[in-house]
């Protein structure tokens, strides 16, 4: 079958089941466009940025098992398409990017809208291509897509030159890939696994630290049942919530920056840290060399083996898929009649009991002025504790991951790695349009959604019935908290003192706009809100704007150095 190069594309997406693109059209990629048009398998949804088709994109891949695919034209739709790219690398997030590019004659020129996309996105895509001939598009396709969702996953590029799109040849898709330079490990090494087990066996203080890997194995089921067995603590990372419900006792909630108080102080006390899909990050372990001060053996379980004894020194290292490693643990607990000494470890749930009983996420809520955490708190109970739900990054992204308690993983959806503002709206795109059933609400603010809020216009296209919940302070959040805390209260431009009027703004795209100002007022609009099925609802909560988020842990410090609250201070 002789195709040209742009109808190759579609039949690469259509061969690998894409349901989706998000992308915006340009030049380069116009002959690409037509062959959309000239079919009706693979849908596509027009975004007015291309960073918002990119987040969508990776929004759709985080609330499902898929890839996720944007379609981008060259010059500025690459560069705008960078920092939803860079935001996928950071949270290994499985994408394919399609990017359009000058005619090849013109590489080099300094053409009309030419940018050397590869070289510009290098550092942030686990690898990408520049297709010269169009005998090499479905075997670059193919490929891009086996990079992106094997051993660690991670975003891939594709470059297309426009007279590569045009040029015809014979079709044929491959069935398989073999990459000579690429063999991810996915079983782990057996002698390893042994020695990881029998060190949970004697542990007196055990801790199991999971982080957004879990999430992306689809490991949460053997994660559940190795925790219930062994009957240690266990703490999920802000990309690894969902990855162990979190009204199980075992539980002791999200470690790090703005972590509880038991998660961090067992994390640091532990004799046996076991580590599943983590990587020590600065905003989970704080100082390394604090971290490092009190002795204990870690083991370490990734499928990438740089991530191990990055940054911190691992006693037993374990590179595999953490399916397949916590299935191989879990036989072998159920071969070894041994367990850990219940009088040991009875001792040690006193003494995390005792850092739970400080119950560092209590606050003191309000009649008069609407506390952020009891939005968060409403919406969990309206929505069932069930929907998948999206924020942008800041103070209102912290009390989601605090105060709504997800029991299964893909129902968080954030920017942890990049921290990138802006990703919430796209997100919920993302995850409407491959969940159409569920509720999924977006939680941001009055900054981050501004620097979206375009997409609303996507949503009424595509008829998309978020629920966005604005947890507008009138400030740039967390900015003003650290300003406040840690720069003698000089609020050098975090006020925002020129907003729209958020409610009128979304009833201007054709949906639903509601500003509430009193806490007696909050639940009552939430239910109202996703009583409404067909509809995207703005609700603008108008919050106390000098709220903190609290637990904390400040930039440089270690675990045990924690501000619970203002009296801290």
């Amino acid at each position: 079958m002789v195709l040209s190069g742009a109808e190759i594309v579609i039949r690469c997406l259509q061969e690998e089941k894409v349901d989706y693109v998000f992308g915006y059209p340009g030049g380069a990629v116009l002959y690409i466009y037509d062959a959309l048009f000239n079919q009706d398998k693979v849908r596509h949804v027009l975004v007015r940025h291309e960073q918002a088709a990119v987040h969508a994109a990776d929004g759709y891949a985080r609330s499902t098992e898929n890839v996720g695919v944007a379609l981008v034209t060259s010059g500025p739709g690459a560069t705008n398409a960078v920092t939803g790219i860079a935001t996928a690398y950071c949270d290994s997030i499985p994408m394919v990017i399609i990017s359009g590019q000058v005619p090849t004659a013109a590489i080099g020129q300094d053409a009309f809208q030419e940018v050397d996309t590869v070289g510009i996105t290098r550092p942030c895509v686990k690898h990408n291509f520049l297709v010269k001939d169009v005998r090499d598009i479905a075997a670059t396709i193919k490929k891009a897509f086996y990079l992106a969702k094997t051993g660690r996953p991670g975003p891939v590029l594709v470059d297309i030159p426009k007279d590569v799109s045009m040029h015809k040849c014979e079709f044929e898709y491959p069935k398989e890939v073999s990459m000579r330079s690429y063999n991810p490990v996915v079983k782990g090494h057996q002698g390893q696994i042994r020695k990881a087990v029998q060190l949970l066996l004697e542990a007196k203080r055990p801790m199991i630290y999971t982080g957004g890997g879990v999430v992306l194995a689809n490991a949460a089921e053997q994660l559940t049942k190795l925790t219930r067995m062994l009957g240690f603590p266990i703490t999920n990372t802000l990309m690894g919530l969902g990855g162990y419900p979190a009204s199980d006792r075992q539980y002791l909630g999200m470690p790090g920056m703005h972590g509880t108080y038991e998660a961090n102080m067992a994390m640091h006390y532990s004799d046996v840290l076991l580590a599943v899909g983590a990587r020590f990050d600065d905003r989970v372990i704080g100082n390394p060399d604090h971290f490092a001060e009190e002795p204990r053996k870690i083991i370490h379980v990734d499928i990438d083996p740089s991530s191990i004894s990055k940054r911190v020194r691992v006693d037993v290292p374990i590179v595999g898929d953490l399916k397949e490693v916590l299935d191989e643990m879990i036989r072998q607990l159920e071969a070894n009649a041994a367990r850990p000494n219940p009088e040991t470890l009875g001792s040690w749930w006193k003494q995390v009991e005792e850092w739970r009983s400080r119950e560092c996420m209590k606050y003191k809520n309000s009649d008069e002025i609407i506390k952020p955490q009891f939005v968060i708190q409403k919406l969990w109970e309206v929505t069932g504790g069930d929907a998948i739900v999206t924020s942008d990054v800041g103070q209102h992204q912290m009390w989601a991951s605090q105060y709504y308690r997800f029991e299964k993983p893909r129902r968080w959806l954030n920017s942890g790695g990049l921290g990138t503002m802006g990703v919430g709206l796209p997100y919920a795109m993302g995850a409407q349009l491959a969940h159409p059933d569920k509720q999924v609400a977006c939680v941001t603010g009055e900054a981050s959604i501004q620097m979206n809020i375009q997409e609303l216009s996507t949503c009424k296209q595509f008829r998309l019935p978020i629920k966005i919940c604005n947890l507008n302070n009138r400030y740039l959040g967390m900015v003003r908290q650290w300003q406040q805390l840690f720069h003698g209260e000089r609020y050098s431009e975090s006020y925002m003192d020129s907003l729209p009027d958020f409610a009128k703004l979304a009833e201007s795209y054709g949906h639903v706009g509601l500003k509430i100002e009193k806490p007696s007022d909050v639940e009552g609009a939430l239910r109202e809100a996703f009583a409404r099925k067909n509809d995207l609802v703005f609700l603008d909560f108008q919050i106390d704007q000098t709220e903190n988020v609290y637990p904390m842990v400040q930039g440089g410090k270690g675990l045990t150095e924690m501000i619970l609250s203002a009296e801290d201070l």
